[in-house]
This record gives C-alpha cells, structure tokens and sequence, in this order.
C-alpha cells in the first residue's frame, strides 16, 4: 500500500507538471505556417515612376496562425514585416506581388496584417467577419487561376477597378448552390470602420462587392459588380492615374468579368488561360472622367521540366480614362504591362523565380516606359 501511495503521488506530480507545460503552449486546434521572400532587381525607367534604376534588395518575413473552435470555422491572423522601396513598390509599373512595407527608419516592425474569423451557417453558407479584411476574400469563387510572377496588378485577372481593395474592417458572406458549381457572394469593406468617422455613415468611404460565379475543376466565369463611395481610391495596382486619382466625392459603379481554363492534365505544351476585362463609371470625379476599362490576359504552364515548375506569361492594358463627362476632356494615355516567369523548386520548401516584366505609358504619361529583372526567393516554412 505504501509503494501504491508513493506511485500515486508521482502521477499527480506529473500530471501538475504536464498542466503548466499545456497552459503555456499553443491550443491544440492552433497551426502556424510562415515565409521568408527576398528580392532582388533593378527597373530601368524606374526613376519615371517614382523610384530610382539601382540594383535593390527587399524582404518580407509572414507569418499565418489558423486556430479552430468547432472543427469547421477559422480564426486566421497574418504577421508580417519588410523593408520594399520605392524601386519595387509604384502602382501598377514596379509593385511586388509580395511587397509589404513596415519600415520605420532602421526598424521594421512585425504588424498584424489580416485579421478575420469565418463559420459556416448550414451546409452552404459561409460568413467572413473582422477588422483586417479586404474584399477579395470574401469572393464566391476565386477569379483567375494565373499567379504573378512580379505585378501584383496581374492577380485576379486584374487588380483593378473592382478588386483592388484596401486591409479594412469588412464582413461577407458566400452561398454555394449544392455541387452545382454556382455560388454567390457579397461583402463590404470600410475605411472608416475603426474611426471617428464611423460605418455605413456619410463620410464612410466603403466598398461593397457582389459576386455570382460558375466554377467547374476545368473551367470559371464570373461578373462581379462593386458599388463604391466616397473615393474609394485603392485600385492603383492596375489603373492609370486619371481613374484613381478622383477627388474627395467620387463615387463610382464597376463590374469584372472574368473566365478561366486549364488543360486536364499539366506538363503539355497547351497552357491555361486566364482573362479579365473592367469596366468602371463614375459620378463627380475630379478630373471630369465619366468611364474607364482595361484588360488582361495570362497563360501558365505546369511541371513542364520537373515536378511543380511553371511557366507564367501576362499582359494587359490598366484601367484608363475612355469617357469623359460634358464637362471634361480626356488626356488619357494608352498603358500597357506584361511579364514572364520561369519557377522552379529546389527543394519542397524553396521557390526561386526568375523574372522579367516591362511597360509603356505605364500610368500617367509617355514617358513612363519601363523595363525590370527580378529574382525572388521564397522559403517556406
């Protein structure tokens, strides 16, 4: 009895000991992944468009928390921390798909990036909530199927006039028709959500968004219409300056269409395609303009010389001024983008992508003609 006394209390022991251990470690429904991204290129024309020709370096370290409550919703919390100048940070001509910014001075502080928490509601009902979202999140169906190997202007089959979005409180909600293939979204996001301003009020400057969408394994279309207020002015990843730079009571109506298709099996010389056209009108813009559009076509290729490489090819044409109002004229110019990507893994946890892009009348004038090299390097952890 004396030996069964001693056993006992070391079970208690370790079971005291086992209880500190837990309480100061992750839930168990908790899952951390991260990034390291780091570049280095030069643009020539760069210093037409903000930044300078200089061979530069920039980095971004990301990191992504996913904790579950019920086993079906997602608590998601991005950090992040980088250093991107100007040389890889102008709107649409040089800006990284992975540029985060969160220099001050010598220091670059880790930010909560994104916030948002998702549940279902049903079978077929999903809803987005949090202070740190943007619209494109929230969609029915995922746009495009092309990844960029440099433009962040070239996501989403064009992030411009309806998908350029901006970090902001926002909520959403998605229904999906059974295994149909239809769903549909929509979603708000507000610059003023966390201010004095306030929501849904008059100085709100929102963006509601609004998605019906058709997704097969092989093929997607999609029309998404955006109603926005205020000057909701983020869609500088793929527009001109005439569309963005719209004055303080600028409210504008857009819509993006958009399809995609990929072969059934990767590695053949036949590429997927993706495409996008925008249209956008506005009311009480500041440079007179009434209507705007632009376009983009991307071709990938898929395992072509070994396992999970790709080839990626884009190109199109910002959203730039086509209307003006009564009052107005147009000085528009005739902006053109594209890239080409060659990316290739090493190992499974690092991505090297070689990389070269270009442009002319990139967003303001004839002189904004540009050419890049990049090298990016992803680890993934």
């Amino acid at each position: 009895s004396n030996k069964l006394v001693k056993v006992n209390e070391k079970v208690d022991e370790l079971d005291g000991k086992l209880n500190q251990f837990e309480a100061g470690s992750f839930s168990s429904t908790t899952t951390m992944n991260g990034k390291v991204v780091y570049a280095i290129g030069a643009v020539d024309g760069g210093d037409t468009i903000g930044g300078t020709e200089a061979l530069s370096t920039a980095y971004v370290f990301k990191m992504e928390l996913n904790t579950s409550f019920t086993g079906d919703d997602n608590l998601y919390t991005r950090l992040s921390a980088g250093k991107w100048d100007a040389n890889f940070t102008h709107k649409p001509g040089n800006y990284h798909i992975e540029a985060k910014n969160t220099a001050s001075g010598e220091v670059e502080p880790l930010i909560v990036d994104k916030l948002w928490y998702t549940f279902p509601v049903g079978d077929n009902t999903t809803v987005w909530v949090g202070p740190r979202i943007e619209n494109y999140y929230m969609m029915a169906a995922a746009p495009s199927i092309y990844k960029p190997g440099v433009l962040k202007g070239f996501k989403l089959g064009g992030n411009g006039a309806v998908f350029g979005a901006s970090t902001d409180g926002g909520a959403g909600v998605k229904y999906e028709f059974g295994d149909s293939g239809f769903a549909v979204s929509s979603n708000f996001v507000s610059k003023n959500a966390d201010s004095a301003g306030g929501l849904f009020t008059n100085e709100d400057k929102n963006k509601i968004d609004t998605q019906f969408a058709f997704t097969k394994p092989q093929y997607h279309a999609s029309v998404t219409y955006s109603k926005q207020t205020n000057k909701w002015d983020s869609s500088e990843y793929f527009t001109t300056d005439d569309i963005h730079e719209m004055g303080a009571d600028a409210d504008a109506d857009a819509y993006a269409f958009r399809a995609y298709w990929r072969p059934e099996e990767s590695g053949s010389a036949t590429p997927e395609i993706s495409v996008g056209y925008d249209i956008i009108n506005f009311d009480n813009h500041g440079r007179n303009v009434k209507e705007g559009s632009g376009y983009f076509v991307g071709l990938g290729w898929k395992d072509m010389f070994q396992a999970d490489d790709k080839i990626g090819i884009a190109l199109g044409q910002p959203v730039k001024a086509t209307k003006a109002t009564s009052a107005g004229t147009l000085d528009e110019v005739d902006p053109f983008l594209w890239e080409a990507y060659y990316s290739f893994k090493p190992n499974d946890s690092i991505t090297v992508t070689p990389a070269i892009w270009g442009g002319t009348d990139v967003s303001l004038n004839n002189t904004q003609d540009v050419f890049g090299t990049m090298l990016t390097t992803t680890f993934k952890f």
